[in-house]
């Protein structure tokens, strides 16, 4: 992976149900990847995911969330 430390945050629209991720979006210019992990266990495992796949999922989610799916 790497040396650099993941900076953690949780979307600001989590509304603290429980289920939440916390990505670290500092990782993406430097390494092209998105680490995530669940925000109940910050010390579980933490997968990752290259830098196009998950802004392909957000949009996915973007779309179905503006559509109603």
């Amino acid at each position: 992976m790497t040396t650099e430390s993941p900076r953690w945050f949780k979307s600001s629209y989590s509304n603290n149900g429980g289920d939440c991720i916390e990505v670290a979006a500092n990782l993406v210019a430097p390494h092209g990847i998105v680490p995530v992990r669940d925000s109940k266990d910050p010390s579980g495992p933490v997968l990752h995911f290259a830098a196009c796949a998950f802004a392909s999922f957000v949009a996915d989610v973007k779309t179905r969330d503006s559509s109603g799916l």
